[in-house]
């Protein structure tokens, strides 16, 4: 440990607990830039120090709920653990989440460390962390103009990946050609986990698959199965190059609508049943991508099942919020790239509630963390919302959105425009009709002014306090 680190560690708590005192945020990402600054190699430092090691989660969608998932898991099976729960997932939020639960010298107080870790952190994270297990969930287009082209952070990945010791455990979706192929010749353990259930095959959102050429031979892969995008069971006609059989299956899948779903998972020595409380055919991947690290990391089927069942979303993703007591329910649900709102968007339609009853509050924001290039709005699969009883558009590219919109088949007196996202909030409310429910999909920073807006009015609380 380097002579300034207790200096470092001092200097980012009271940073850390100064910030959220004065309102000023909280403390999720200032405390680490600081103290990286007098000792750049502190999460190197507080890693080590961890005794059951660190785990990291990346990919490019279900990061946050899925790093929950496993943070409750270990929780319930006797573990102390930290965790970047507010979602900071660069390296500036993963040090700041050490240096947090950190004593004041420098030692740990948890006992595994875990980490939502950005895409293009990774890499570094792996440096940094040296993990006992690095789950990769699924990798799409996002950001562009952060990340580049899928290829390129598959490559940095499979960089990192390389200087796993065979004593850490790589946990990999088998149903991504992208990151499946990530398990290729490493000295780690590799686990693969997968769906099964052919009934959810449905295609959805196939002209955005990205990862649709063989990664050994640049064929075609033939798709026996597609569930969305890329996603599926997938095979190379030229090379036989296919999809690994999984370690742990999702071998049935009930969906519930907006509710939630029934799992049923196989894997070495046994099945398990999970009644999830959360909807969609992407939270139970999420459900299944956690069961499948915490089985990796030796944690028992009932501790997993009861652990998920008892499951909270995480702020923003599928989150539940009633406007005041006794107010209309909302449910705010995370959009950022093509694959993430299409599947978004068949989660409410499959329902079953008449498209008349759906009524959409969209907030598109264009700032860094949400990619400044909204061309990804073209891809999603809007038009199968076109029904809608109504829809409020608001943030810095709301128009944008209205546009979109009106080409996939909306009614231009069902578009309201409302730029300023408190006023939208307002009105969208104000023409909601009693026992219906909003449904608010935002992007990123537009998520996360909503939510400071709420939590201003009252209605929740902030999320560095959950």
């Amino acid at each position: 440990m380097a002579l300034l680190t207790p200096f470092a560690v001092a200097l980012g708590k009271l940073v850390g607990q100064l910030s959220r005192r004065l309102g000023a945020g909280g403390g999720t990402t200032l405390p680490g830039s600081l103290a990286r600054r007098l000792v750049p190699s502190i999460l190197r430092d507080l890693s080590a120090g961890l005794p059951h090691g660190a785990v990291l989660i990346s990919g490019t969608n279900g990061k946050t709920t899925t790093s929950r998932m496993l943070s409750e898991i270990l929780k319930d099976s006797g573990e102390r653990v930290l965790h970047n729960r507010a979602g900071a997932n660069l390296i500036a939020g993963l040090t700041a989440t050490a240096l947090a639960d950190a004593d004041w010298v420098g030692r740990p107080r948890a006992s595994i460390g875990l980490f939502e870790t950005d895409e293009a952190a990774l890499p570094q994270a792996v440096a940094e962390t040296c993990p006992r297990l690095v789950l990769i969930h699924n990798l799409f287009r996002d950001q562009l103009d952060r990340y580049g082209e899928v290829d390129t952070v598959a490559a940095a990945w499979r960089t990192a990946l390389a200087t796993l010791p065979p004593e850490a455990t790589l946990v990999l979706n088998a149903d991504d050609p992208a990151v499946a192929d990530l398990g290729r010749d490493l000295a780690a353990r590799v686990v693969y986990y997968g769906l099964d259930d052919a009934r959810h095959a449905a295609g959805a959102g196939a002209h955005i698959a990205d990862s649709q050429f063989c990664r050994r031979c640049g064929t075609r892969y033939t798709f026996s199965l597609a569930f969305y995008a890329h996603i599926g069971h997938y095979h190379c006609p030229a090379c036989g190059h296919a999809r690994p059989a999984p370690d742990i299956r999702l071998v049935r899948l009930d969906l519930q609508g907006t509710v939630g779903s029934r799992l049923y998972l196989t894997c070495p020595g046994g099945a398990m049943e999970i009644d999830l409380p959360l909807p969609g055919l992407y939270n139970a991947l999420n459900g299944l991508a956690a069961s499948a690290a915490a089985l990796s990391l030796a944690v028992s089927p009932t501790t997993i099942r009861s652990a998920l069942e008892q499951f909270s979303a995480a702020f923003g993703r599928i989150e539940r919020v009633s406007a005041g007591p006794g107010g209309s329910p909302m449910l705010i649900a995370l959009i950022k790239n093509p694959v993430g709102a299409t599947e978004t968007v068949r989660m409410l339609v499959g329902d079953g509630t008449a498209p008349q009853a759906i009524h959409l509050l969209i907030a598109i924001n264009d700032r860094l963390a949400d990619g400044t290039d909204v061309s990804w709005l073209w891809d999603a699969e809007f038009e199968a919302l076109a029904d809608a009883a109504s829809v409020t558009v608001s943030g810095t590219r709301a128009d944008d959105m209205a546009v979109r919109l009106k080409y996939a088949g909306f009614p231009e007196n069902r578009i309201h425009v409302l730029p300023a996202l408190p006023a939208a909030v307002d009105a969208a409310l104000a023409t909601l009709p009693a026992g219906s429910t909003l449904f608010i999909l935002p992007t990123y920073t537009a998520m996360l002014e909503l939510r400071e807006n709420l939590a201003a009015r009252g209605w929740v609380r902030q999320f560095w306090d959950e």
